[in-house]
């Protein structure tokens, strides 16, 4: 059983630690959304398929991977609990999806139709007011934070960085995506947490 009323009160907190939402902007937002409940390795979206959903991750992990033409894969993004996930370029643009995401672990997620979730925007102010606030902290913040670490710091600090942020992370999925996320590999990784222990 799904404890909706838990969930959708966290999606809010996280709604407002962007900025103020009123009541009546959530009660449009609470029309939309709809939980689901993907499991262990279940595609949530396709490298491909037009993405038409926001997800906002109540419980699990999901990583958004791509494939290059010799089969490689990498992970281009892990999102944990509390993170927004999606392919926001294939919603917004109407192209296919340039990555696939998947449930590492049984997870709990909201969607919201991307365009209903855009409507919703443009016609409340508090919610445009969130969205400028999320996109300057998630897309161009964090985003060049990301890019620069990648450059100047070690595998190490990086690794230690994640595995701050994002607690028992390392004991719940395979260390190959976390590898791959930092930017890595596997073996890499492994003499890294040999060394720090």
């Amino acid at each position: 059983m799904i404890d909706e009323d838990r969930y959708t009160s966290v999606l809010k907190s996280k709604f407002e630690s962007y900025s103020p939402i009123s009541e009546q902007s959530w009660s449009h937002i609470l029309e939309i959304v709809r939980f689901e409940t993907p499991k262990k390795s279940e595609i949530v979206l396709r490298e491909g398929e037009i993405s038409r959903k926001l997800y906002f991750i109540c419980k699990g992990i999901l990583r958004a991977f791509c494939a290059d033409l010799n089969g490689n894969i990498y992970n281009k993004n892990l999102f944990l609990e509390n993170d927004f996930a999606g392919s926001k370029v294939s919603a917004m643009q109407k192209t296919p999806s340039t990555f696939t995401l998947e449930a590492l672990e049984d997870s709990v997620i909201i969607s919201m139709e991307y365009h209903k979730y855009r409507e919703l925007i443009f016609d409340n102010d508090d919610l445009k007011n969130f969205y400028i606030a999320y996109l300057e902290r998630n897309w161009i913040i964090e985003k060049e934070q990301r890019e620069v670490s990648l450059v100047l710091e070690n595998a190490t600090v990086r690794y230690l960085k994640f595995i701050t942020q994002h607690s028992n992370v390392d004991q719940r999925i395979p260390l190959q995506h976390i590898a791959s996320h930092l930017g890595i590999t596997p073996t890499q990784l492994s003499r890294i947490r040999k060394d720090l222990k």
